[in-house]
């Protein structure tokens, strides 16, 4: 036998699997108990329940549940930045496909799952009482903020719009936290598809010389 294959419970699932990969389990589970049960809600119990897991071995990765939530948010926050900036860096030099590569980002699919919609918008509710989250989400928002509003200066110069920069970027951000918030409204669903052309029609409204509600017009 191949000692270097482990065996599998029923489930096909390692018997023994790596802390980084139990961690993941854990984190992964937490963002889906916060979309079923709400932020208050989530228990540890209820998070190892989900995972499959033992209370035991979520303590042994996290010691408290705000570090587990702590944890999650910052996994949420890499992610959310690593897309972004992954999707800006492909995008090339041209402000127009720069903004409309970060728009899209926003609708990925891998991000902007019903789950992790949900918890976002938890943890954003969080952070108004909740210094540490604050702390956490603050420099990333900002850097976020910092490069649309560089990429919209550059659209006002080149389509010469009678705009400041700083308010068209703050609309853009607003919109796209809006669209966010209506996908987790049970009342309001719609498709990714339709969040993206939502976006790109705001984004024609500010900028009608580089923009359709159907995307970036070509140069």
């Amino acid at each position: 036998m191949d000692e270097t294959v482990k065996p599998k419970r029923p489930d096909g699932q390692p018997r023994k699997a790596s802390r980084d990969t139990r961690r993941q389990q854990l984190i992964n589970s937490t963002i889906a108990t916060i979309g079923r049960c709400g932020y208050a809600k989530t228990t540890l119990t209820e998070v190892a329940r989900n995972a499959g897991l033992s209370h035991g071995l979520i303590n042994f990765h996290f010691q408290t549940k705000e570090q587990l939530l702590s944890d999650t948010l910052l996994f949420l926050m890499n992610e959310y930045r690593d897309n972004w900036i992954r999707a800006l860096h492909e995008a090339g030099p041209r402000p127009a496909d720069q903004l409309a590569a970060l728009l899209r980002a926003d609708f990925n699919e891998v991000i902007c799952t019903e789950e992790k919609r949900t918890a976002w918008v938890a943890f954003w509710g969080e952070a108004q009482s909740r210094p540490v989250y604050q702390a956490m989400c603050g420099p990333m928002d900002q850097e976020y903020a910092l490069r649309l509003e560089e990429i919209c200066a550059n659209l006002v110069s080149e389509g010469g719009y009678a705009m400041k920069s700083e308010d068209a970027a703050r609309v853009l951000r607003a919109m796209l936290e809006g669209i966010w918030l209506e996908l987790v409204r049970s009342v309001s669903r719609y498709s990714l598809a339709v969040a993206e052309r939502t976006a790109f029609t705001a984004a024609a409204a500010l900028f009608p010389k580089h923009f359709t509600a159907g995307g970036p017009i070509p140069a």
